[in-house]
């Protein structure tokens, strides 16, 4: 099963999930903005990308800056809290293969996945 953490205002999730959609893979499309994931499903994706929550934060939103999250102090928790708290923080696009995922950046990343 294939799910893409998408949104389609951003040029590269549009872009990944065309690739897979050339690739004839319809994913499920789960609009991270509008259904944030909670918190269990942020780690269990940390885990399938081999990533930790701070590697999967967007440093150039606002939110990022205001909530001081460049601390280094701050603990993997605290960061899963604060882009559960604010979705526009978590990278996008994620790509979910079964126990699989990458991150869309580049798109071309998914095709590690088919």
């Amino acid at each position: 099963m294939w799910t893409i953490y998408h949104n389609p205002r951003c040029s590269k999730s549009r872009q990944t999930l065309q690739l897979l959609q050339d690739n004839q893979i319809e994913p499920e499309v789960v609009l991270y903005l509008e259904t944030p994931p909670d918190a269990a499903t942020l780690k269990s994706l940390l885990k399938k990308l081999g990533m930790s929550a701070r590697d999967l934060l967007r440093k150039g939103e606002d939110a990022y800056r205001e909530l001081n999250l460049g601390d280094t102090s701050l603990e993997e928790d605290a960061l899963i809290a604060a882009m559960v708290a604010n979705p526009k923080l978590i990278e996008r696009p994620i790509v979910v293969r079964d126990k699989s995922a990458v991150l869309g950046r580049p798109p071309e990343n998914v095709l590690e996945l088919i």
